[in-house]
């Protein structure tokens, strides 16, 4: 499958995707169009696509989230977080920017990756205590491959280690949408399915979330 899909209709650089469409409504036709495309190429019968985020460590999570739509996932300092699945590096952070006076939600991930899967799903994970040295936008990533470890950076200073796993669309359109990156799909089904070997796709639930709520929705308030 081609890469430049990841972009959901649009062009990428190892900066970022970059929109070519002209309008909000064409740009969103474009996105939705290139989800349900790659809905049906989906093979009937093939081996696991979908690998678990947290490898080699004890997890326990939960089916629900406050606020929006996330999976917190409770594993040991330093475990590693790995791509669920083939793609593309999308944004990297390197630096814990959160402050409890300010709370910014753009700083509330601390150290995070983000993967545009070969499904042109994103699949971001944060809280991180390192990024692994060759992760960088625009790199390509193997399903299991090593993206940081995990810790408890961000807004999680001072609590349990754990993996912030969200499932999004991508947001070509305008950078740094954190509150679609951090989730718009509640991921435990998902997760439930990659932890015992079955190969369940979040493309047709990110799709129809994509369409009622638009590439960028407004602000939230949390």
């Amino acid at each position: 499958m081609d890469y430049a899909s990841n972009c959901l209709g649009v062009n990428r650089s190892t900066h970022g995707c970059h929109c070519t469409s002209g309008s909000k409504g064409a740009k969103l036709k474009i996105l939705l169009v290139a989800v349900l495309t790659l809905i049906s190429v989906q093979p009937a019968s093939a081996a696991p696509v979908y690998l678990f985020p947290v490898a080699d460590c004890a997890v326990n999570y939960a089916r629900a989230h406050h606020d929006y739509a996330a999976t917190d996932i409770l594993a040991k300092k330093g475990c590693k977080f790995v791509s669920p699945v083939n793609g593309i590096v999308d944004e990297v952070n390197r630096k814990d920017n959160w402050s409890g006076k300010t709370n910014l939600g753009i700083d509330r991930g601390g150290l995070y990756v983000s993967v545009i899967g070969e499904d042109g799903v994103r699949y971001y994970g944060s809280h991180l205590i390192s990024v692994a040295a060759d992760i960088q936008p625009g790199v390509s990533v193997t399903a299991g491959q090593l993206l940081g470890k995990i810790g408890s950076t961000g807004s999680a200073r001072g609590t349990s280690p754990h993996l912030h796993f969200g499932i999004s669309w991508p947001t070509p359109a305008q950078p740094n949408v954190w509150w679609v990156r951090r989730g718009v799909v509640l991921p435990w089904k998902y997760l439930d399915a990659w932890k015992s070997g079955k190969d369940l796709s979040p493309v047709k639930g990110v799709a129809a979330a994509l369409k009622k709520n638009g590439e960028i929705p407004p602000l939230p308030k949390k």
